[in-house]
């Protein structure tokens, strides 16, 4: 593993280079829009000196933690997600009970259109069946997007429509993945400045920030996610006011770089791929960033 990361720290070097996300291990369930796979490289790199804590308070599909925690890059992970959906996968893989139940749900699910509208019209009596429906949502509907007005897949890959993603034997060995790493990770239900406020006192903290983005007006966070109202200017201020380091994720906008000027922040842009493989790049956040830059 150790030898891994020298080469992924190696490679990534420059800013304008695209990490390769196919060379990165995947650990989380979910496919999600606004996933941070891409920068798991950049975050071994900030995370060389290992935090006492390291407090993700938008986790979403959680691929950041969970490699945190995968990889001993601090020695506890507090990761928070408000959206209800998203929270039952968390608590169902992080109790031994639930998870095992999941796991036989979705390796024994027989997937077809009729199967899974009868299933996601069901109320959901319990957070497991919850946390299935959400599993089986997001592996079915258009780019794995949980908010209010998604769809299914129509024709999906090679023309398999709602199958293209519904790996089960992948899940299975996710979850059971997962499972194992629950004694370092806390997970917590809730808004994300609550949690940051939480461990704001910490000088062992280390925060990692990706927040929806609508700031500016940005439309893409409303339409992907149900949580996606945010008080920016509170949310960057608050992180100016925490004890410990932090790293912010956000759109390369004029009012994302006006917003971190006001605080003395220091930005940086990445380049990365969107979910249609377009190359574009989004900034890095923090009070300073010249780690990145050797």
């Amino acid at each position: 593993m150790a030898l891994q990361v020298q080469q992924d720290l190696f490679d990534t070097r420059s800013l304008d280079k695209v990490v390769n996300v196919a060379t990165v291990r995947k650990l989380s369930p979910f496919r999600y829009p606004g996933g941070k796979t891409w920068l798991v490289p950049r975050i071994r790199q900030w995370l060389r000196d290992p935090p006492g804590r390291f407090i993700e308070p938008f986790a979403g599909g959680g691929s950041i933690s969970l490699t945190v925690a995968a990889e001993r890059l601090a020695k506890r992970v507090v990761m928070a997600e408000i959206d209800e959906q998203v929270a039952a996968v968390w608590k169902a893989v992080f109790s031994d009970c639930d998870a095992e139940w999941l796991i036989n749900r979705i390796i024994t699910f027989e997937l077809t259109p009729e199967s899974l509208e009868a299933t996601l019209a069901k109320a959901a009596r319990s957070n497991r069946e919850k946390a299935f429906q959400t599993i089986l949502k997001n592996r079915t509907y258009r780019g794995g997007i949980l908010a209010d007005g998604s769809a299914p897949l129509k024709h999906g890959e090679n023309g398999k429509g709602i199958k293209s993603r519904w790996y089960a034997e992948t899940l299975k060995k996710r979850i059971q993945e997962i499972n194992r790493l629950k004694n370092r990770i806390r997970f917590v239900e809730g808004d994300g400045l609550r949690v940051i406020k939480r461990y704001a006192k910490r000088v062992d903290a280390a925060f990692f920030i990706d927040p929806p983005y609508t700031a500016g007006g940005k439309k893409a966070g409303k339409r992907l996610y149900n949580y996606s109202r945010l008080d920016h200017e509170e949310l960057f201020g608050l992180m100016a006011s925490v004890a410990g380091d932090f790293l912010m994720t956000y759109d390369n906008a004029e009012e994302v770089r006006e917003l971190a000027q006001r605080h003395g922040f220091d930005v940086e842009p990445i380049a990365m791929k969107n979910s249609h493989h377009a190359e574009m790049s989004e900034l890095l956040i923090g009070r300073d960033l010249d780690w990145i830059r050797r």
